[in-house]
This record gives structure tokens, C-alpha cells and sequence, in this order.
């Protein structure tokens, strides 16, 4: 784990994928057919406090829904590429627009459309659920489970590991 600390101090921007990381990977339809998603308030606070400290966060996904490009915009993600099948392209284009190198750029996922970032960026984060062949391949796998806290704890890891964490709560503590 210390090595995974270390790696994570050098991490610029967070790339996050939808299904199985922001969302529990379920899907669910009303009878007209409108597809439902699960966002968990934990999760958008993990990635304000991160954007707050100074830490872009992007969204590279194969899902394109009204409801996800509405919590985007509520969580203010100004980099979000959606309808990715092949997600190579859009890591570039942030890698690009960011100036970063790979050193720099976490990305977290948990299927093999996600493998080839995985393997790319300086820190891979995953789920416990996610398929054995990921997680061999990550510095990270989270405690909590995808769209029930997994993005919120590797926001705080990330933070923790730039000693960011501790003045954020301070604010907290500091404003009654």
C-alpha cells in the first residue's frame, strides 16, 4: 500500500467510468422503457472535494442517458466523454488538453473496455466486484462497492495521499 500512496501523489486528474463505478452497474427500466440510474451523494461529495482540492475529474464512458449527463453537470465534470465503446481516444484528448502524462492521471474501472486505460495511467483503481483479471491489474481496489461509496473512497485515498484530506475536513470543522 505504500507504493499505491506514493502513486497517488502525483495524480493531476481522476478519469472515472459510469456503469460498475459511479453506478452499481444495474440497470433499470420503467415501463415506458426510461432507463433508471443510482448515483450515490457520497460519490459527487468524493469528487467536489477533489475538484475543490485542485483535482480535475473526467467521465469516459460507453453509456450516453439524460440521467447521466444531468449529474454530470450537477457535479460541475466539465470533461465528459460519453458513447465511448473504445475509450483510448477520449484518455488521449484529456491526457492532451490537460498537459499531463500518464504519471499524473488515475483512471477507475471494472471491465475489460476499461483495461487498456487501466494499465495505462500512473494509478488503476477498481471495485470488489469487478472481474478477477482487472483487479490483477490495479494499484487499488476499494472497500465499497461500485455506486455505494467506491468513487467517494478513492477520492479520499487520493486526497489522503497529497495530504489534502485533513484541511478539507478542517473547513468543515471551522464553519459551524
Amino acid at each position: 500500500m505504500p507504493g499505491n500512496h506514493e502513486k497517488a501523489k502525483h495524480i493531476r486528474v481522476l478519469i472515472l467510468d459510469v456503469d460498475g463505478i459511479l453506478t452499481s452497474g444495474k440497470i433499470f427500466y420503467q415501463e415506458q422503457g426510461h432507463q433508471i440510474l443510482g448515483f450515490h451523494i457520497h460519490d459527487g461529495l468524493g469528487i467536489k472535494l477533489l475538484q475543490k482540492a485542485g483535482i480535475e475529474v473526467a467521465v469516459i464512458s460507453g453509456r450516453q442517458s439524460e440521467a447521466l449527463t444531468r449529474r454530470l453537470s450537477e457535479l460541475n465534470i466539465r470533461l465528459a466523454y460519453l458513447g465511448q465503446e473504445d475509450k483510448r481516444p477520449a484518455y488521449n484528448e484529456i491526457r492532451h488538453k490537460l498537459q499531463l502524462e500518464d504519471q499524473a492521471m488515475a483512471y477507475m474501472g471494472d471491465d475489460l473496455p476499461d483495461l487498456p486505460l487501466l494499465t495505462r495511467a500512473g494509478f488503476a483503481i477498481s471495485v470488489p466486484s469487478a472481474p478477477a483479471v482487472i483487479r490483477q491489474h490495479v494499484d487499488l481496489i476499494t472497500h465499497q462497492q461500485a455506486g455505494d461509496g467506491a468513487v467517494r473512497e478513492a477520492c479520499d485515498f487520493i486526497m489522503n495521499a497529497q495530504d489534502l484530506y485533513q484541511p478539507m475536513v478542517q473547513s468543515y470543522l471551522s464553519n459551524p
